[in-house]
């Protein structure tokens, strides 16, 4: 009779610790990822092809944007949308980069309406210098995007040279994002 109570102690035991342990495991999952938010996230296609894709234009501008128009010269493709609260945060160190005329930029407008993009660039500038409508997200994803906004450093190759996941500042234009464009373009673009 012992032996059946001991068992029962063990299981009682075992069911109130685990659930306690498993509570613990995802908190400090979740603690991990609050004070570790690295915007370095390895991509798989540094160093690869650009996807090849040929997006329409906003309706209202001229110029949509293509693979093409991504080779021969060094530059960046920012991923925006209109709704995109941290877009609306990196905007003026955009257009201040695009003002310098040092690197072309590019724009790709994830699942975005028309009125509320062109809403949004009349607003706050436009930096691009053609903007692709990505009506259905799917060029995004063949570019592993999974946040917005998010900027490529392209090489002349129409390679991706570097890639950046969120809205990046002064410091991080600085020093990660120009390096590398600066780089490129010391050795003629590859």
């Amino acid at each position: 009779m012992t032996t059946t109570t001991e068992a029962g102690r063990r299981k009682t035991w075992l069911f109130a610790v685990l659930p306690v342990t498993i509570f613990g495991l995802i908190g400090g999952a979740f603690l991990w990822g609050l004070f570790n938010s690295s915007n370095d996230l390895p991509s798989v296609l540094i160093g690869k092809d650009i996807p090849q894709f040929d997006l329409p234009a906003i309706e209202g501008r001229d110029d949509g944007l293509s693979s093409a128009d991504l080779v021969g010269q060094v530059s960046l493709v920012n991923v925006w949308a209109s709704w995109c609260v941290p877009c609306r945060a990196e905007m003026p160190l955009l257009n201040e980069l695009a003002a310098t005329g040092d690197v072309p930029i590019y724009g790709i407008n994830y699942k975005d309406e028309a009125r509320a993009a062109l809403g949004f660039l009349e607003e706050l500038g436009d930096p691009y210098a053609r903007i692709g409508a990505d009506f259905e997200g799917r060029t995004s994803i063949d570019w592993g995007v999974y946040g917005l906004p998010e900027t490529f450093v392209i090489n002349a190759r129409g390679q991706i040279a570097f890639k950046h996941v969120g809205p990046f500042n002064r410091a991080i234009l600085e020093e990660d994002i120009l390096p590398v464009v600066r780089a490129l373009q010391e050795r003629g673009g590859v």
